[in-house]
């Protein structure tokens, strides 16, 4: 009957005469360079490794091990955002990325194993106290919104990273804005009143010879900017839409379907206007 070797090896003592006690275990595929790993640990004390070896055992066999690497938060943003960029508009990854900007002269020397939630904590009250870096109103805080999507945009980027086991924990995950900050943003902030119907009213009426008046009734019919703007005036009939390169034709009240080009569940969609000579509301 053989008997297993203990794992944990005492080394002789170093230079200054310490004891230590060192282990190497199989950490399995790394799943960046699909090669085989090990890890290498060294500790004081024989009762830490004995700890650490059965931690990383466990973790192993219950396929939740996360081999350690060195790739910082700057450098797995990049990557993020490449692979979002293979499924969105330009115009996304544009707002995604100023979003990240906000995150990464702070914390993007990180490693993104090192980061904790401290870190981003740490971020979160130097944004909203001295979060503008750019311009004249540098050194001012950032608003209490654009804080809160750049944290919720940093949890979508570490939850990745935890699918790709190149975290544990997403560190961000519980982090949130202060209701605090926000009761302190609503005292200062200028409340702006929202137009009545007879306000719009009055000012759509008085745009009416402008050059982006169908462009501002489509708008206010709920279609995106990329989708608004495909559409141009027709000289030969008032009031009519001709659409280019996109779903949907329109024409005063009536609409009729065109074949689109992207996905055909686009095919459904419908666009009512009302005549331009008529009534706007």
């Amino acid at each position: 009957m053989s008997i297993l070797s203990d794992p944990i090896k005492k080394p002789p003592p170093n230079s200054k005469g310490k004891v230590r006690y060192r282990f190497v275990v199989d950490a399995g595929i790394d799943p960046e360079t699909r090669k085989r790993k090990q890890l290498r640990r060294t500790f004081d004390s024989l009762k830490e490794a004995r700890a650490e070896y059965a931690n990383i055992t466990h973790r192993r066999h219950d396929d939740s091990l996360v081999p350690p690497n060195k790739i910082t938060l700057n450098e797995w943003l990049d990557r993020w955002l490449a692979m979002k960029a293979e499924n969105l508009e330009e115009t996304t990854i544009y707002n995604y990325r100023i979003t990240l900007d906000r995150v990464r002269g702070r914390l993007g020397r990180i490693r993104l194993q090192d980061l904790t939630e401290e870190h981003v904590e740490e971020w979160r009250d130097w944004a909203l106290a001295h979060g503008r870096v750019r311009g004249q109103r540098a050194g001012t805080p950032l608003s209490v919104t654009s804080v809160n999507i750049s944290i919720s945009r940093l949890k979508e980027v570490l939850g990745r990273a935890v699918t790709r086991r190149l975290l544990y924990v997403n560190v961000a995950a519980y982090v949130t804005i202060p209701r605090r900050a926000r009761k302190e943003e609503r005292k200062i902030k200028e409340e702006v009143l929202p137009w009545n119907v007879q306000e719009v009213q009055k000012f759509i009426h008085g745009i009416r010879a402008e050059r982006f008046y169908a462009a501002l009734l489509l708008s206010l019919m709920g279609l995106r900017p990329a989708d608004s703007r495909h559409f141009g005036l027709s000289r030969p009939r008032r009031g009519s839409l001709w659409g280019r390169r996109t779903w949907c034709l329109a024409t005063c009240c009536c609409t009729r379907r065109v074949t689109p080009s992207r996905s055909s569940n686009f095919a459904d969609r419908r666009i009512g206007l009302w005549s331009f000579s008529g009534s706007v509301v």
